[in-house]
């Protein structure tokens, strides 16, 4: 039975751990955006209504569901280039997972509830990142995106982290 427990395990997971996942993986696309080259590149947070912004990074009211990552001007010469901005965010989940699983094997952290879900919601990340899809909204999954720059297509000169 569904007792205050697990209430607060959903709580967490989904209030706090995915949260934290979902700024990791928009991390990795900023970081590539910026050794890329990027000079104006925004971090965002959740959807809907902005709730605050502090610096490069605007935090919306549904701050757990969504993240992006824009890009509004881009200087990049080729497609690793590219490819290294869209496949960014999914490389830092996977860091994250071997960081955390390195950490459980030589006794740093124990393994818990908290790394069980930080490693669940990282692998969701990447693969629904991954899958080349369009999400509701029109925009590429990164997957999608690396592919149409590999077919030589048009891709946004923004990318998002596809966490819906």
């Amino acid at each position: 039975m569904f007792g205050l427990d697990d209430f607060l395990v959903f709580f967490r997971a989904f209030f706090i751990v995915f949260p934290i996942v979902t700024l990791i993986h928009v991390l990795g696309h900023y970081l590539f955006a910026r050794i890329n080259g990027c000079h104006d590149v925004f971090i965002i947070i959740g959807c809907g209504k902005k709730l605050f912004t502090f610096r490069k990074v605007e935090v919306r009211k549904f701050y757990f569901w969504y993240g992006g990552c824009e890009l509004s001007h881009i200087e990049v010469n080729n497609k690793f280039q590219y490819i290294l901005i869209y496949f960014g965010g999914a490389l830092f989940n996977m860091l994250g997972i071997f960081i955390v699983h390195m950490f459980i094997k030589l006794d740093l952290i124990e393994a818990s509830n908290i790394t069980y879900q930080f490693i669940y919601f990282s692998i969701y990340t990447v693969f629904f990142a991954l899958i080349p899809m369009d999400y509701p909204d029109g925009s590429p999954s990164d997957g999608k995106a690396i592919i149409r720059i590999f077919r030589d297509e048009k891709v946004n000169k923004s990318t998002d982290c596809h966490n819906k």
